[in-house]
C-alpha cells in the first residue's frame, strides 16, 4: 500500500457520507481509480426517482429483521460498488485494469461484477459478514486487500 491508497481510501469515507441509507453505520462508500485518476465515484442508496430510506424515515432490512450480509435484494438501496459501476457504464468510462476502493468488503454479487467488468484490485477498509464473496476473489485472482489502521498511521507519518 502506497501514499495513493491512501488517499483514495480516506476519499471512500467521504463519499459514504453521501449515502441516503438509514441505518446507522451502513454509509458505504466507493472509486473506482485507473493510473491515479479518479474514474467514477458510488455510494449506496436508492434507485433514481425513488424516496431514499431516510425519505421514507426507516430501514426496510431493520423493519423485516434481516442480518447484514444476507438477502442484499431485500434493500431499496444499491450498493456504492453498483453504483460507482453501473456510472462508469452510464457514461462510457473503461474501467477494465481499474482499482475500487471501498469502505467495507464487497458482497458476493457486488464481486462478481467487480470481477466481470475488469477490476483488477480491490482495497477495503472494513469486513462484511459475507465470506461467500472472499471466493470469487480468491479463484478469479483478483487482489482483494484490507486496508488496516496501521497502513494508515504509517501514511500519515510519510
Amino acid at each position: 500500500m502506497d501514499k495513493w491508497d491512501h488517499r483514495f481510501v480516506k476519499l471512500t469515507r467521504e463519499i459514504a457520507s453521501w449515502s441516503s441509507c438509514f441505518a446507522p453505520g451502513r454509509q458505504i462508500g466507493c472509486v473506482i481509480v485507473k493510473d491515479k485518476r479518479i474514474m467514477t465515484t458510488g455510494y449506496n442508496g436508492a434507485p433514481q426517482g425513488m424516496k431514499t430510506c431516510v425519505e421514507k424515515g426507516e430501514c426496510l432490512r431493520r423493519k423485516k429483521n434481516i442480518a447484514s450480509g444476507t438477502r442484499a435484494e431485500i434493500c431499496y438501496a444499491a450498493h456504492a460498488e453498483q453504483n460507482a459501476i453501473i456510472q462508469a457504464a452510464k457514461l462510457g468510462i473503461s474501467i477494465d485494469g481499474a482499482t475500487l476502493y471501498c469502505t467495507h468488503q464487497p458482497c458476493s454479487m457486488c464481486a462478481k461484477m467487480i470481477i466481470n467488468s475488469g477490476i483488477r484490485r480491490v482495497v477495503y477498509e472494513n469486513g462484511y459478514p459475507d465470506e461467500f464473496s472472499l471466493e470469487f476473489f480468491r479463484e478469479t485472482g483478483v487482489a482483494l486487500e484490507k486496508y488496516g489502521e496501521e497502513t494508515a498511521q504509517a501514511e500519515e507519518q510519510k
